[in-house]
C-alpha cells in the first residue's frame, strides 16, 4: 500500500476520481429511467451496462480486487459466465409467447 505522503495523495486522488465516475454513472442511470428509448429492452440493456461498469469499479478499486491473486479472477470469470447464462435464459424465456403473451403489448 501507500507508504509515503506522495503515494497517499495519489491514492486519494484516484479514489476521488473513481467516486466522481460512479456519481456520474448514477446520475446517468437515474436520467435513463426518465428517458424512453426505442424499446424497453434497450433501456434495460443500457442500464445493465452502466450497472456493470459501476460494479466493476467498486470491486476493483474499493474492494481492492485489482491487487488479488490470480485465483480470484478465476472465480470472477466463473461468476460472469454464470450470470450471463442466467440473463440469456431469462431473455430466451421472455420470447415464449405462451408465457409472456401480453408482456410487450403495453
Amino acid at each position: 500500500m501507500a507508504d509515503s505522503p506522495e503515494e497517499i495523495k495519489k491514492a486519494v486522488r484516484k479514489i476521488l476520481w473513481i467516486g466522481g465516475i460512479l456519481a456520474v454513472c448514477t446520475v446517468l442511470t437515474v436520467w435513463l429511467s426518465t428517458v424512453e428509448l426505442a424499446t424497453h429492452g434497450q433501456n434495460i440493456i443500457v442500464g445493465m451496462i452502466l450497472a456493470t461498469i459501476k460494479a466493476g469499479l467498486v470491486a476493483l478499486i474499493f474492494m481492492h480486487l485489482n491487487h488479488e491473486a490470480k485465483l480470484i479472477y478465476k472465480f470472477l470469470a466463473f461468476t460472469l459466465v454464470f450470470v450471463t447464462a442466467l440473463f440469456l435464459l431469462f431473455y430466451w424465456s421472455s420470447l415464449d409467447p405462451l408465457v409472456f403473451k401480453d408482456f410487450y403489448s403495453h
